[in-house]
């Protein structure tokens, strides 16, 4: 890929104040039920209860109210923001009317509206999705929406649409059920220590901790129960977009025979294997009947050129 320049996103309305709200009554208000013990609801909600994979996923963890959510996504969008600006002056950024950022783009665009009721927040996110010309096998999502593919996950892989969505939807899966800031909320609980907590002072330092550790959002190592949860949503919501989930299998099918020559980067944080294809295999009845009702892509795109 050559003369990469330009990058968009996928507009979203503003920001709203009432909900998530960082203010500062709020804020000592959420480390006060913390100090005390509370058990605090989570932002999101389980999508479609009485159907798809809803029932299966746990609750959002207590450590998640550790770290404002504004500050995580934050520092996600400071952090997305330099890697695209490194990339761009390596001419490494697809531009808006390169193939495969319309493929993106477009696949993208069918999920989101999914997204919604898995997390109330990611109705106000800047969705973002940009394509990056590195060899590697990898891609993910930032707190707030910020997608990034990898051409190398693409060509190597000859994804289908299917695939890419189970990619996305996955990866899209990490930042609603905001297993980021989860994973920040412990450490920063380790690193300040609770009595913080209690002082109710701690809210706007925990905030600027996360802020510090934005940097880690791109290393950082998801459990294997967030692996499986990400996999079950992602396959939700690709299904309700209209993409088949069975392709969740040959995805991974294709991830485990790049792997016998060497680890690829998105293999090192998404451990996969036999254990795990048949888990995605047990979990197709519940979301076949979402894939077969939903509405089909009008347009199919090809992968790049092998």
């Amino acid at each position: 890929m050559s003369d990469f320049h330009t990058d968009a996103h996928l507009p979203l309305p503003p920001l709203a104040h009432a909900r998530g709200c960082a203010c500062p009554l709020h804020q000592r208000r959420r480390v006060a039920a913390l100090a005390a013990g509370a058990t605090l609801l989570p932002a999101s909600v389980f999508a479609q209860q009485d159907e798809g994979v809803g029932r299966q996923v746990g609750k959002e963890s207590k450590f998640t109210q550790l770290v404002p959510a504004e500050q995580v996504e934050q520092a996600a969008t400071q952090q997305y923001e330099q890697l695209k600006r490194d990339a761009k002056a390596k001419k490494a950024l697809a531009p808006d009317s390169h193939p495969q950022v319309i493929r993106l783009r477009a696949i993208a665009q069918r999920i989101i509206p999914h997204t919604y009721d898995w997390n109330a927040r990611a109705r106000d996110w800047r969705w973002e999705v940009n394509l990056f010309g590195s060899k590697e096998l990898n891609a993910f999502c930032m707190p707030g929406g910020k997608i990034a593919f990898y051409w190398g996950i693409l060509k190597q892989l000859q994804l289908s649409d299917d695939e890419v969505a189970m990619i996305m939807g996955h990866e899209m899966a990490h930042a609603l059920r905001e297993h980021a800031r989860e994973r920040m909320g412990k450490s920063t609980a380790t690193r300040i220590g609770a009595n913080l907590l209690s002082s109710l002072l701690g809210l706007g330092q925990l905030g600027d901790a996360a802020l510090g550790m934005g940097a880690q959002l791109l290393t950082l190592k998801f459990s294997r129960e967030d692996e499986s949860e990400a996999d079950l949503v992602g396959l939700e919501l690709a299904a309700r977009a209209g993409y088949d989930p069975r392709s969740g299998v040959t995805l991974w099918q294709k991830m485990l025979k790049a792997n016998e020559s060497a680890p690829p980067e998105f293999m090192s944080t998404h451990p996969a294997g036999p254990t795990r294809i048949a888990d995605i295999q047990k979990t197709l009845p519940k979301v076949l009947p979402l894939y077969d009702r939903a509405p089909k892509p009008p347009e199919r795109f090809a992968p790049p050129a092998a």
